[in-house]
């Protein structure tokens, strides 16, 4: 791939970096003491860590897995941006690490930004800011409650809006003259293509000097950096971040019918078998979203291509430089098809697939007895569970297992995503709440009602509360090896685009595996590299 404005970092000691801040706060977080500290900026910490090249540990793919320097609380990516597209990739992390964690107190605003501590002076009481974004039901719930207390306290209206086909519509928005002034971007791809429009706010010119590098892993400003009109901008930053490629099950009851927690692949065939002889469907999968149907699918996808090949092909294949109807993206479709086309496996039978949404998939497996028995989601699935049974509890009624490896040279890299929020009106109310945004006090709420892990350095330990949520930490502190979503990476013409509907029309029935992964691969025709 040809490249222009490429970023000049060494993705190696980016990544590194990366996982050991995040992998710090996570260690933490499961039990690691912690001393307090005066504000964010006197935290310190000290780490080892011993990289591996080669990839062993899990990964499940767009909402899901466990990153390494994991991805919920451990970012990675070393991203090589080009005019007309950013790309990103590579996060590669670290074997074994030692971490000593500080506890942070209170942030000092007023090293954040000058609008910041304005606002929380009451500066801007009055004024109004708009957000969109893809939060809707439990976790629009939930980002809406974490803004109380910034609302209250600078008088400021956040007014955010979520839409189920966000992923298309904000183009139309941007395009039409009337972008938020705030969007909830969950592709750096899909934020890519809009940056080259000119329309987002480079957000270096808003953080006070030496901010950013001080909250964040520096990975995670790498892959907020992209191709703007006329050269590299910070085009967002992570408010939260999640990891994908764990495995829910029905806890009690999985237990009480004598199944065993599968360690390889051929265990976990062999256990949906076993389900099948009981009569009920071993998997709960749903891939409707609205525009966005699809990402469920992809996720899976990009899970087994990195049980199934190196991380430099997962990586070269983000960036275009791997086809999709390349032999590593095929073989990864016979393990893809052994259960998404296995009408035994699927509640529903796979003509369900299409047509559940995937927030709807949990609900047999929540019931009184389960109808299914496995679901492939990220961390953010629990805010469903609760809204299908108010009264579920982890290791009760579920728990979760990491996708298991397939190949053991390949072992299982762990997956994640994240929430980058970006700028498109530059006024000082809306600086002030980019500015709120990169602290840990802008995820604080969420955090604590638990599904949202904070990608902030001055994050507070002891607001974690869930069990789930310090069970996905280790599991983010163990991670040898992580990667970004992988659609989430590519141009929105792939990534969100073609990807999507072709694992949809493949799914579905209306398009062969060769069809499906030609008309994937035609969205990269699209986007300049």
């Amino acid at each position: 791939m040809k490249m222009t404005h490429p970023v000049k970092l060494s993705s190696r000691s980016i990544l590194l970096v990366a996982s050991m801040m995040l992998a710090m706060l996570v260690l933490a977080a499961c039990g690691d003491t912690a001393t307090p500290v005066a504000t964010t900026t006197a935290a310190t910490t000290t780490a080892a860590a011993t990289t591996t090249a080669a990839a062993t540990t899990t990964a499940a793919a767009t909402t899901t897995a466990a990153m390494t320097t994991t991805a919920a609380t451990t970012t990675t990516a070393a991203m090589t941006t080009t005019a007309a597209t950013t790309t990103t990739a590579a996060t590669t992390t670290t074997a074994a690490m030692t971490t000593t964690a500080a506890a942070s107190g209170p942030t000092d605003y007023t090293k954040v930004g000058p609008e910041l501590a304005a606002a929380f002076a009451g500066k801007y009481k009055g004024t109004k800011v708009t957000m969109y974004g893809p939060f809707t039901a439990d976790d629009e719930t939930k980002f809406n409650n974490s803004m109380k207390d910034f609302k209250a306290a600078t008088g400021i209206d956040v007014q955010y809006t979520g839409d189920k086909t966000f992923e298309t519509t904000i183009n139309v928005r941007v395009e039409g003259g009337n972008p938020p002034d705030i969007a909830d971007f969950p592709q750096p791809g899909l934020m890519a293509s809009v940056a080259k429009s000119g329309k987002i706010v480079d957000l270096n010119k808003v953080f006070s000097n030496g901010w950013l590098k001080q909250n964040y892993a520096q990975g995670y400003l790498d892959t907020a950096t992209v191709a703007g009109a006329s050269g590299p901008i910070l085009a967002g930053i992570f408010q939260r971040v999640n990891v994908k490629g764990l495995v829910w099950y029905p806890k009690a009851a999985f237990d009480a019918a004598g199944y065993k927690i599968p360690t390889t692949w051929d265990q976990m065939i062999a256990l949906s078998d076993q389900i099948v002889k009981d009569g009920d469907a071993p998997w709960c999968i749903g891939i409707e979203s609205g525009s966005a149907t699809g990402w469920p699918a992809t996720d899976w996808l990009e899970q087994i291509l990195l049980r199934t090949t190196t991380l430099s092909n997962y990586d070269k294949w983000t960036t275009g430089d791997l086809a999709f109807t390349a032999p590593e993206v095929q073989n990864a479709m016979k393990y893809f098809n052994q259960i998404w086309l296995n009408p035994k496996y699927v509640y529903g039978g796979t003509k369900s697939i299409v047509s559940t949404n995937f927030g709807d998939a949990p609900k047999p497996m929540l019931q009184n007895p389960p109808k299914c028995w496995m679901l492939d989601q990220g961390n953010f699935i629990t805010s469903f569970f609760t809204q299908i049974k108010s009264t579920a509890q982890i290791g009760v009624d579920y728990d979760f297992f990491q996708l298991p490896a397939i190949d053991p040279q390949y072992g299982a890299p762990v997956e994640f995503g994240g929430d980058l929020m970006s700028m498109f009106n530059d006024r000082p109310e809306v600086r002030a709440l980019m500015e709120y945004f990169s602290t840990f006090d802008g995820v604080k709420g969420w955090a604590a009602a638990g599904g949202a892990l904070a990608p902030q350095k001055d994050a507070q330990i002891s607001v974690y509360t869930t069990d789930v949520d310090k069970k996905v930490a280790q599991v983010l502190a163990t991670a040898i090896n992580v990667r970004f979503d992988g659609s989430d990476l590519m141009p929105g013409a792939v990534g969100s685009g073609t990807f999507w509907k072709a694992m949809t029309d493949y799914v579905s029935g209306t398009a062969t595996q060769d069809q499906a992964l030609t008309e994937a691969q035609a969205g990269w025709a699209s986007v300049k590299k």
